[in-house]
């Protein structure tokens, strides 16, 4: 007998929380305030976030390719992200259950840990 193993990934739309079709989703990454970020998003509100950035992003000045962005934006260990939600909830931080833990929180993590 033959047994084959089927692997699928599932894009959950970090805004809306909705399952996204394999295709119809990207991830975005940005810096903010010196902050870096990243979400994962359907086309749809893909398109609306570039809609609203339009008009600050045609009078804003280009810095370069974003290359803080990438520098800044590393993976975390799985067991430290559970830890650090963990300890971030009882310290009266707000995380969500998925997905990115802001890096001023990571840092006060690592800071108290």
């Amino acid at each position: 007998m033959a047994q084959k193993v089927v692997t699928t990934t599932t894009i959950i739309d970090d805004l809306d929380g909705k399952p996204v079709d394999e295709g119809k989703a990207e991830t975005i990454r940005f810096t903010f305030d010196a902050v870096a970020y990243e979400i994962d998003l359907s086309d749809a509100n893909a398109k609306k976030l570039r809609d609203a950035l339009k008009p600050y992003l045609d009078a804003a000045r280009k810095t370069g390719r974003g290359t803080a962005t990438r520098a800044s934006a590393g993976k975390n260990d799985p067991a430290e992200l559970a830890a650090a939600r963990e300890w971030l909830r009882a310290n009266g931080e707000t995380v969500s259950d998925r997905g990115r833990v802001a890096a001023p929180l990571m840092e006060k993590y690592r800071a108290n840990k």
